[in-house]
């Protein structure tokens, strides 16, 4: 019997995680990138021996890349190097600096010396969260590409810790009083581009898998992944074509049959998985007119995340700083007003460093390290003129790294550079307004509301990625992908093996 086709539109993360599953299952499957490599926002960045991970930089739940791996009878410890971090980060306020750890005892310890009197809240949040977690991972796993998915008995026992109408910075009251502890377990709700007093409590989960089951780097880089998958993508029989951008797909009324490629191409698919930027994708993949849900017009008025301006620093010398640093801008809920309320810059900014260098050298030349820097700014929606601002703000953000983290001589050591402004995301990475984080995680914008897995306006294509269910980052993603793939799968009546271990396993071994 002939293999059925499948094209994926772009090789970042989910598509390649898609491409994996699906090329192990049977599938041809062929996979069109327009950059020169394979990794998309998780591809490496590389400048004169110095190596940057272009985004993703915390591996979080790494038991669902493991599982992902096994869905191609893979032991993805045969394709990465993982190393446990320990401390998590450290997050400097103005006046005090907590180092958080995955050690209970130890963390505890340093609540009570910092936050006396809140010490007892991290028991109540573990116990608690715990719960919540056990009870909302299978919702995030679960597809909603149909009406009826809203009354599933995984969604129904759900819907207690989904908190409707609480915020994450809200929920966390119910453990701390003070006000930079809360802040030290919300500020969290920056992965997924939002402030803590509008992301919804049900991503406390988020905090309380840095601290159940800990934060992991990948050896090379978060990069590494998108390699490993791509190896066994082409292990399996898969093809992937970089360099190859997509121009359109092509339609039969409503109906996927392939895609265009830029060259003029014309490539047939018996399904086509979108991994492309969502918004990006509909404006400029699908003819005007036809998308009456997700009409350019109608994809105006959603709500997106922030976006970020991006630091790239490759130094001379060691650097006295954790793996990774986040600095707590002095007045950290003006600054989110600014953000995603006012959309403007300000000098009393919030920002996050790598310094992956202190645990992988093989990052930077011998003695040298490699700083990432990461700034939530507003996305295009926002007045900013990032050709005329750039400059300057660059200034701003060293010259805040200096006063706040002490490297007081960093600007004397860059070896090597390179920015991304919201504009570059935009125009350069094809993001939409620059929301690096796609659409926003409101709960208009979760679960059933958020564009299908199995796309609503089009048959026979698929979606993968940050701009659908389950959101953004890169457990999210892989779970997207397999989604996708599991319903392509039934689609076609291909009966397979589900590798997922149950939640009470991941819990003894993560």
């Amino acid at each position: 019997m002939t293999k059925k086709r499948i094209v994926i539109v772009g090789a970042g993360p989910g598509g390649l995680t898609a491409a994996m599953i699906l090329a192990h299952r049977g599938f041809d499957v062929t996979v069109f990138e327009a950059k020169p490599s394979v990794g998309g926002r998780n591809a490496a960045l590389k400048v004169d021996g110095f190596t940057f991970d272009t985004g993703p930089t915390f591996l979080m739940m790494k038991f669902i890349l493991e599982e992902m791996f096994g869905e191609a009878g893979r032991d993805v410890h045969q394709y990465l190097q993982f190393q446990k971090l320990d401390p998590l980060y450290s997050l400097k306020f103005a006046d005090r600096e907590v180092v958080v750890t995955p050690d209970h005892t130890r963390m505890r310890k340093t609540i009570q010396e910092l936050f006396p009197g809140n010490e007892t809240g991290l028991d109540s949040f573990l116990k608690k969260e715990q719960k919540r977690f056990n009870n909302l991972l299978p919702c995030i796993q679960k597809d909603y590409s149909s009406p009826w998915s809203l009354f599933s008995l995984t969604l129904l026992r759900g819907l207690p810790y989904l908190s409707l109408g609480k915020s994450i910075f809200k929920n966390m009251g119910s453990y701390f009083r003070d006000e930079k502890l809360r802040l030290s377990f919300t500020f969290q709700s920056k992965y997924l581009g939002m402030s803590p007093w509008d992301c919804p409590a049900l991503f406390t989960i988020l905090p309380f898998v840095e601290h159940r089951f800990g934060i992991y780097h990948v050896m090379g880089g978060l990069n590494q992944i998108s390699q490993a998958l791509s190896k066994v993508v082409q292990e399996e029989g898969g093809q992937i074509h970089t360099e190859t951008p997509v121009r359109s797909l092509i339609l039969d009324g409503k109906t996927v049959k392939g895609v265009m490629l830029e060259n003029g191409e014309r490539v047939d698919a018996d399904e086509v998985i979108v991994n492309a930027d969502f918004a990006h994708a509909m404006n400029h993949l699908v003819e005007p007119g036809v998308l009456k849900k997700y009409s350019p017009g109608n994809l105006k008025k959603k709500e997106y995340s922030c976006s970020t301006f991006m630091l790239y620093l490759g130094v001379n010398q060691p650097v006295d700083l954790l793996h990774h640093t986040v600095v707590i801008a002095n007045d950290y809920r003006t600054n989110m007003d600014n953000i995603f309320h006012k959309k403007i810059l300000t000098d009393d900014m919030s920002f996050y460093i790598q310094n992956a260098s202190v645990t992988d050298p093989s990052l930077a030349p011998p003695g040298k390290s490699t700083l990432y820097i990461l700034v939530p700014v507003p996305n295009r929606a926002a007045n900013i003129d990032w050709l005329k601002e750039k400059t300057a703000f660059r200034a701003k953000v060293l010259d805040l790294v200096a006063q706040r983290t002490g490297l007081t001589d960093l600007q004397d050591h860059i070896e090597v550079e390179r920015i991304i402004t919201p504009l570059d995301w935009e125009e350069k990475f094809n993001i939409y307004q620059g929301a690096t984080f796609s659409l926003s995680h409101k709960l208009t914008q979760l679960l059933f509301l958020r564009p299908h897995n199995r796309f609503e306006e089009l048959n026979h294509c698929y979606l993968v990625g940050g701009g659908t269910h389950p959101g953004s980052g890169l457990p999210t993603i892989f779970e997207s992908a397999r989604i996708s793939s599991n319903l392509i799968c039934k689609a076609h009546g291909l009966e397979y093996k589900i590798s997922s271990r149950k939640v009470a396993e991941k819990f003894s071994g993560a």
